[in-house]
């Protein structure tokens, strides 16, 4: 996945530079590596741990999304109320990173991924031992703010070494590769669930937390001392409204709450409309989830290929006009029929594809506005696209029918939202341009 943006022995050592240098003033913080072999290595550890701390928001839902049904009957709940611990999970990962990006901003970004996971760990086991549906979801918003210190301040670690254009492509990168732990997580929720209780899955996710905390301490700190922000968090509010004032934040923000809030409803939905509507085995469910990651992962390398080319806007709006096509085309088939299982699964696996388009260059794109608040723009990006998450699982779950119809429309809607606020409120598209830091 990593050869997805090839490395050459002076693109490592310009990488290896970068990972050991300030991008404000280019104050070298450690001693460069002595060879090429060496910064490779180092480069690909580091891609694999970022890509972990990524992939946290994913993983700790997509792995259990085959046992839903199974565990609504343990725990004597409907499945409206089933789909509410996926809401919870947005709730606290969406406010969570109000917390985290200011406290990044201030203290680094190590130590409070590493906090951060300690919550990811007591949350897991709070849902393993967890006797009832609002049990679990209380625990699942402890699992979520624990998780998204890792996602939202590994977005900063990649602006704190990279500009614009190059930090999308690489958060592309980072998305192929985290790609792999959803694609293989219904997988594996699935068989596990074929030979033990729904209970083994969050220990599971106990044991994960465990070895990327291990992990996390042979990463580099990319954000010096003096670097770091001297003001108090309580200021951490003034800056948000400053945030919110900037036309070009909300408008590379609302692109993306817009699409999550598709993604979403589809993460939320699919699980009955799949398995209760139209029979699909459990065991079975994730190969039909794994294809849409399958596609997410290869329209992200499309990406990496063509945003130094083509430019982050250019792609953004590229996949806001195809989210907006394909959304309508789910509506089309949960709300009609069109093609049983066959036309609203393909119809679901082209518009989640256009994450690739959108997730990284509307994410690169904020962050680029300012650097020298990278946690912050990244915490308030990822609370609103994850705000919208909540909306569109939440929407999924009130007008549950046993139908996929609200699948469909949530998901219709959301393509259309997302067309609207690129052509209202993202700058004019540049090509070939170099990042603006």
């Amino acid at each position: 996945m990593v050869a997805s943006v090839p490395f050459g022995a002076g693109q490592v050592d310009l990488m290896n530079a970068r990972l050991l240098t300030m991008p404000d003033n280019d104050t070298l913080i450690a001693p460069a590596l002595p060879t090429a072999m060496t910064a490779h290595g180092r480069s690909l550890r580091v891609m694999a741990i970022l890509s972990v701390l990524m992939g946290f928001g994913s993983i700790s839902t997509d792995i259990y999304l085959p046992a839903l049904p199974t565990m609504g009957q343990a725990l004597g709940s409907s499945s409206g109320t089933m789909e509410l611990t996926i809401s919870g999970y947005l709730v606290g990962f969406s406010l969570g990173q109000l917390l985290w990006g200011p406290i990044g901003d201030r203290y680094g970004r190590r130590l409070p991924v590493a906090a951060g996971i300690v919550l990811f760990i007591i949350g897991s086991a709070g849902c393993a031992l967890s006797d009832t549906a609002w049990q679990m979801i209380g625990w699942r918003v402890v699992q979520a703010v624990g998780a998204c210190a890792g996602v939202v301040l590994a977005r900063a670690m990649v602006r704190d070494m990279y500009d614009r254009d190059r930090a999308a492509q690489m958060l592309s990168t980072l998305i192929v590769i985290m790609a792999i732990a959803p694609l293989i997580g219904p997988l594996v929720g699935g068989q596990i669930l074929a030979v033990a209780s729904w209970h083994v899955i969050f220990w599971l996710l106990v044991g994960v937390g465990l070895l990327t905390l291990a992990a996390l301490f042979t990463l580099p700190e990319t954000l010096a001392p003096a670097q770091r922000s001297r003001e108090p968090l309580i200021r951490a509010i003034a800056e948000y409204r400053h945030l919110l004032r900037q036309r070009a934040i909300l408008g590379y923000a609302g692109v993306g709450a817009f699409f999550y809030l598709g993604v979403y409803a589809y993460i939320a939905g699919t699980p009955f409309a799949y398995i209760s509507y139209y029979h699909v085995p459990a065991q079975l469910y994730g190969l039909l989830f794994g294809s849409v990651i399958a596609g997410i992962m290869a329209m992200n390398m499309v990406n990496t290929r063509l945003v130094t080319k083509l430019g982050s806007d250019r792609l953004l709006r590229i996949g806001t006009v195809g989210a907006a096509i394909f959304g309508i085309a789910v509506a089309v088939a949960g709300g009609t029929g069109w093609g049983g299982l066959t036309g609203l699964a393909t119809t679901l696996f082209l518009f989640s594809a256009m994450s690739g388009l959108i997730v990284a260059n509307s994410i690169a794109g904020a962050l680029a506005r300012f650097p020298e608040r990278a946690g912050t723009a990244s915490a308030l990006v990822g609370a609103i696209h994850y705000g919208a998450g909540i909306v569109g699982s939440a929407l999924v779950g009130a007008f549950a029918d046993g139908t996929p119809w609200p699948v469909g429309w949530v998901v219709g809607v959301a393509g259309i939202g997302s067309l609207v606020c690129a052509r209202l409120f993202l700058p004019a598209a540049r090509t070939n341009r170099k990042v603006m830091s």
